[in-house]
């Protein structure tokens, strides 16, 4: 069935910004980057890495316990977990564009971990973004400089070790927005840093280092959904924005990385997207939302003005971290 985007009502939203819940002061946890929520405790990942661990924190932001396994990691860059507590952690990380395949560990809260290697249809591809389907199909969101996200899923069933086959499941576009924060300015707004998929899985959000984008999946198909028009929520003032994740109750959460900063929550940011059965004109967007429209900010000629020198600063930005991970 046909389903067109509805915005809620201003008061759902109006101009609340995100609101912290607490401070992520563990040392440890130096570079948090996959952020994942079961309502009560908060699932985090640290970017890169040299082995395999997952933090559970409080809602205080404290460290209670940390899942850990063996496996050695590449470049560890988002986080998702499955309705049946499997912790999925995208080791998808290729600043140099050079590693043949790309992996997920799925690891169950007692440390037992699987490897899936997967291989790109096209070449390589610097991903921070992962998503689950309802069904526990992954699908990985692409880190563009230009602002043209693709979409990939598996093939066929995953396959341990594999490598599993990727398809191409379709492009995000992101537009730049003036919201403040990230490392390398406006242009920060083009990036997707990371992913996360509602508890029914009925939305679908994407970060950059400045805003989350919240994509209607009223029928659970994420690359359905991707094609739609997002609300987007603008994440201000964030240093390095990666972390996002959703509360059983469609609270949305995002984190940035360096220690002492908070991890910020938007309440039930669901709300925020409705979809309805399209009418022959089309179902308008509610009179007075104030949920802000995706990628409003500066016009093309003023993202074409900063593209080179923002593109040049952010690979000396992405080989700096390699090295300094490795």
């Amino acid at each position: 069935m046909l389903c067109a985007l509805v915005l809620a009502p201003s008061d759902a939203y109006a101009t609340e910004a995100p609101a912290p819940v607490c401070t992520v002061q563990d040392k440890r946890l130096t570079e948090l980057s996959g952020l994942a929520s079961d309502g009560e405790h908060f699932y985090a990942i640290n970017d890169g890495g040299t082995k395999t661990q997952v933090f559970v924190l409080g809602r205080d932001c404290a460290v209670q316990r940390v899942i850990t396994n063996p496996a050695d990691p590449y470049d560890v860059e988002d986080l998702a977990r499955a309705a049946d507590g499997t912790l999925w952690l995208s080791d998808t990380g290729d600043n140099r564009k050079q590693r043949d395949t790309v992996a997920l560990l799925a690891i169950t809260p007692k440390g037992k971990a699987t490897l899936y290697r997967l291989t790109y249809p096209d070449g390589q591809h610097d991903t921070e973004a992962l998503l689950l389907d309802r069904t526990g199909t992954p699908y990985l969101v692409t880190k563009n400089v230009l602002g043209d996200a693709m979409v990939f899923r598996p093939k066929g069933k995953l396959t341990s070790p594999g490598p599993t086959p990727l398809e191409n499941a379709g492009t995000v576009t992101i537009k730049a927005t003036d919201t403040e924060g990230g490392p390398v300015g406006t242009f920060g707004s083009l990036l997707v840093t990371g992913g996360a998929t509602s508890a029914d899985g009925g939305v679908v959000a994407l970060r950059t280092y400045t805003d989350a984008y919240l994509y209607p999946a009223p029928d659970g198909d994420i690359a359905a959904a991707l094609k739609r028009e997002p609300v987007r929520v603008p994440l201000p003032g964030e240093k390095q924005g990666e972390a996002i994740a959703f509360d059983p109750d469609g609270t949305l959460l995002s984190g940035s990385e360096g220690v002492g900063e908070p991890i910020r929550a938007v309440p039930k940011a669901t709300g925020l997207v409705q979809v309805e059965p399209e009418t022959s004109g089309g179902a308008p967007a509610a009179p007075g939302a104030e949920a802000a429209p995706a990628g409003s900010g500066p016009d093309e000629s003023t993202v074409t003005a900063v593209i080179v020198v923002a593109a040049v600063l952010l690979i000396g930005f992405g080989l700096f971290r390699r090295s300094r991970r490795r």
